[in-house]
């Protein structure tokens, strides 16, 4: 019952959410002559008189963006509106950038992110267990994010497939997945895959259990995804000439892998130490499969030159280190010294609490290794979408791409700024003005129902001698006198 209550809560407040993202229009105001009241949405949004922060050919100032049916149709100094529905944001004063792109997320997974059983889960998928009612996607739609790469956990050498997705927040989830970026999967090497910090008492414990035991299980599935590979692909000629060819077995954690070896999975790794790095990168060159993204690489500054031949990309934090044994090496110039050498580096938060302040994660690189703007802002807007290969539809503000976007009342990388809107597409999910506003109405609506109720409790002769007050009541199991469950 406890489980089905929340759930329903959850659902209530989701739903709340989602009308007060679909309302909100900020300083949104028709043009003048156009039709007011209730409307559909318009398709055509002027946001003008702006600070535009690109993310990739430069500042903008007094600069306009025009939006039309979800894309970014213009960008430039002084647009004006010619369409008779626009709505007109004026952003006087204030700055727009990228919507931004978290490249490292567990936000909106129901239940457990690991499926920790297996060394090797390859056959698991991250979209199934996308939890759209999760409250923190609200949280990061209030910090500017829009897009996220959704993964797997980090207790399996080869973990499950990853998602990559909007937050389109009162959609059919469906809608969120972004159908044309490359499928992903998630490895993961030395303290988290071999278990060093979480074996229970009594459980036999699971293999592998070093750090060469992890090399030699990733090695052994693409040997089994090589042989696999072949099999079809002999199947496939031999069909061709005889109608009672049999076919292999169907295998799913071995497709993942073959699509891995053909280019059509990226490899996204959780690793920390240099020496793990290198290891995965000598791997790749031996079994013929590329690395997409170093995820954390907190000591890729050791080896940024190996990283960057290999055409990989890291993501990492801007300044978490210490935290256990292999982390004791990070420091918060990782992000900048791997700029410098020709590595695509991106800012995540692997966290749903920092998830929703990564403008000033990003603004770190110019603090630590002295960054450009440019460079900084790129490490959760456009660098990130080039590691998911989304690129071509965001992570910027250029013509013909998604308008995603984020409108701050100051610089972004300003500790003094505040998100006040984030477009997903070209439609508004998050409104500060908007959510102060439904902030007093949803007090106003709980007071008024918690005079309801108390009035009704206390019916024409007053409150009942054996009515208990509105305090929180005890669990059965909590109770001095209670049964043992099942009896």
């Amino acid at each position: 019952m406890k489980t089905k209550a929340m759930s329903s809560l959850m659902l209530i407040l989701a739903l709340a959410v989602s009308t007060l993202a679909q309302r909100g229009q900020g300083n949104a105001k028709p043009a003048s002559g156009a039709a007011s009241g209730g409307i559909p949405a318009p398709t055509v949004t002027l946001i003008q008189n702006a600070t535009i922060l690109t993310a990739s050919h430069g500042t903008i100032k007094n600069g306009s963006i025009l939006i039309r049916n979800g894309k970014i149709a213009e960008v430039g100094q002084n647009l004006k509106p010619r369409d008779a529905n626009v709505r007109v944001i004026d952003a006087t004063g204030k700055y727009v950038m990228p919507g931004i792109i978290d490249c490292h997320s567990h936000t909106a997974v129901d239940g457990n992110v690991n499926e920790g059983t297996l060394s090797v889960t390859a056959m698991v998928r991250i979209r199934d267990v996308i939890n759209p009612y999760d409250m923190d996607i609200y949280r990061q739609l209030a910090g500017g994010l829009t897009t996220v790469h959704v993964l797997h956990g980090s207790a399996n050498s080869i973990g499950g497939q990853d998602a990559v997705l909007k937050l389109k927040l009162g959609k059919p989830v469906e809608q969120w997945f972004i159908s044309d970026a490359p499928q992903g999967i998630k490895f993961a090497l030395g303290e988290n895959p071999k278990q060093s910090n979480f074996q229970a008492p009594g459980r036999p414990r699971r293999y592998p259990a070093t750090r060469m035991g992890v090399e030699q299980t990733i090695r052994e599935a693409f040997v089994r995804a090589k042989d696999y590979m072949r099999e079809w692909q002999e199947y496939e000629a031999k069909k061709a000439t005889d109608k009672n060819a049999i076919a292999p077995k169907r295998d799913l954690m071995l497709d993942a892998l073959v699509e891995v070896l053909q280019g059509k999975r990226y490899i996204h790794s959780h690793c920390y130490r240099d020496d793990e790095i290198l290891m995965l990168l000598n791997l790749g060159d031996e079994l013929g499969f590329h690395v997409q993204t170093l995820q954390h690489v907190l000591e890729g500054y050791k080896v940024a030159n190996e990283i960057a031949a290999h055409k990989t990309a890291g993501s990492t934090f801007a300044d978490s280190w210490s935290y256990k044994l292999e982390a004791y090496d990070a420091i918060p110039y990782n992000t900048a010294l791997m700029t410098a050498r020709g590595v695509n580096v991106s800012v995540n938060s692997d966290s749903d609490e920092r998830a929703r302040r990564l403008y000033l994660d990003a603004a770190k690189g110019m603090k630590y290794g002295g960054m450009s703007e440019e460079q900084a802002l790129r490490t959760i807007t456009l660098n990130p979408a080039m590691q998911l290969g989304i690129d071509k539809r965001t992570g910027s503000i250029d013509v013909g791409k998604d308008a995603d976007l984020a409108i701050f009342s100051d610089h972004p990388f300003s500790v003094y700024t505040v998100p006040e809107m984030t477009f997903i597409e070209g439609e508004v999910y998050f409104d500060r003005g908007a959510d102060l506003v439904e902030r007093e109405a949803l007090k106003k609506e709980k007071d008024e129902l918690i005079k309801r109720e108390r009035e009704q409790r206390a019916g024409p002769r007053g409150p009942r001698r054996d009515e208990k007050p509105d305090l929180p009541q005890p669990r059965p199991n909590d109770r001095p006198n209670a049964a043992p469950p099942g009896q």
